[in-house]
């Protein structure tokens, strides 16, 4: 396998050290942080001893010709990178190997990395905002949000590095701005109390459409009982009330009835509003379908990548690894010569360099049209 695709996005990636003291080149140390992630490691030590175990493999491939560093030197040099460089590098990466299909849905929210936080600071736990393509479950970008700050910052500056044109872009309510509407040519964004007049508006319109025979999707699974319910209508008269929110054409509801395990019963409403003209089918697609990065990503990045439990937060470390996991993520997904969880992917490539080989060849051909 050669990795000169690979190194053609992120070989520019500038080394901070002294050139005369560079024993280990920060490319190496980086394909080698990639490869261990995609194999499950998940800190310092463990990718030291996955370099360890694959030394013979990495040295075919012209790396490592001095051995592999002990675990302080890949934790020093991986917390040097420089994120904005390190982004640049994922979002090229993504828009060369990625095409989209008009309408793809692209969900974007944000996940808190729990235990990222600086010892001395809890207020330092780092916040990551993603985007997703839920077509084939891969993450097109991320930023973090400024300190002090939250999503509402961050979402403009990740919408302004993507590629998005021809997409739907769903963003929960923290993300229903007008200014974020006016960035992306097809937004769905959910409506909530911190829009309370378009909310009322949106309700009211709503109204008499909720009010009919109830069209019920019903869902069972795990002890409970789940019913939904969407509606969808045009928004010519909001768009005239409310002219600030660019675009605007649809409105929609999607109502959830569920009984859980142990018969106690919920009822809720989510108001969206859409610059797409959205049939009622589609737009139960939609709001399953932004759903998909707590499931697929945020779920998959805790559960099966421990990312929750991962205590490395110092220099750009945390970021940086934030990151590396979307990669070996991406390229986990993209390999779809086994049907295979994340977690058992991981643990055959931990174990067969060939297979790992066929992973990271999968993440650098791309995607198949979404």
């Amino acid at each position: 396998m050669s990795i000169d695709a690979f190194s053609q996005y992120f070989s520019v990636i500038q080394d901070t050290r002294q050139s005369a003291k560079i024993s280990y080149p920060l490319f190496d140390i980086l394909f080698l942080t990639v490869c261990a992630t995609i194999a499950g490691m998940e800190g310092w030590e463990d990718i030291e001893d996955f370099g360890e175990a694959h030394l013979d493999w990495l040295q075919d491939k012209g790396l490592f010709l001095q051995g592999i560093p002990v675990h302080d030197t890949i934790a020093r040099v991986v917390s040097s990178i420089e994120p904005d460089q390190f982004q640049d590098c994922f979002l090229k990466w993504m828009q060369a190997v990625n095409v989209h299909a008009n309408g793809a849905l692209i969900a974007i929210d944000g996940k808190v990395l729990r235990s990222s936080y600086n010892r001395e600071d809890r207020q330092s736990t780092l916040h990551m905002v993603s985007a997703f393509a839920t077509a084939n479950g891969v993450v097109m970008g991320q930023v973090k949000t400024q300190d002090k700050s939250n999503e509402i910052t961050a979402i403009p500056e990740l919408i302004n590095l993507l590629d998005i044109k021809g997409c739907l872009v769903s963003i929960d309510a923290m993300g229903c701005q007008t200014g974020i509407a006016k960035q992306v040519g097809d937004y769905l964004l959910a409506v909530k109390g911190n829009q309370k007049g378009l909310e009322k508006a949106v309700q009211k319109a709503l109204a008499p459409l909720v009010k009919k025979s109830p069209e019920c999707e019903i869902e069972h699974g795990h002890g409970r009982i789940e019913a939904r319910e969407y509606y969808v209508m045009p928004a010519q008269k909001l768009a005239i009330d409310f002219p600030d929110w660019q675009g605007l054409e649809t409105v929609g509801v999607a109502i959830s009835y569920r009984i859980d395990s142990k018969g106690k019963e919920s009822l809720e409403y989510r108001y969206y509003i859409s610059s797409a003209t959205l049939t009622p089918e589609r737009f139960a697609e939609a709001v399953r379908g932004h759903w998909e990065i707590e499931n697929r990503l945020h779920w998959v990045l805790d559960v099966t990548m421990n990312e929750d439990a991962c205590q490395i937060y110092r220099g750009h470390a945390a970021e940086i690894l934030a990151g590396v996991r979307h990669m070996a993520l991406n390229m986990l997904r993209l390999e779809t010569s086994k049907k295979a969880s994340i977690r058992r992917k991981q643990k055959m490539a931990s174990m067969n360099v060939a297979y790992l080989e066929q992973v990271i060849l999968a993440g650098i051909k791309g995607l198949t049209e979404m």
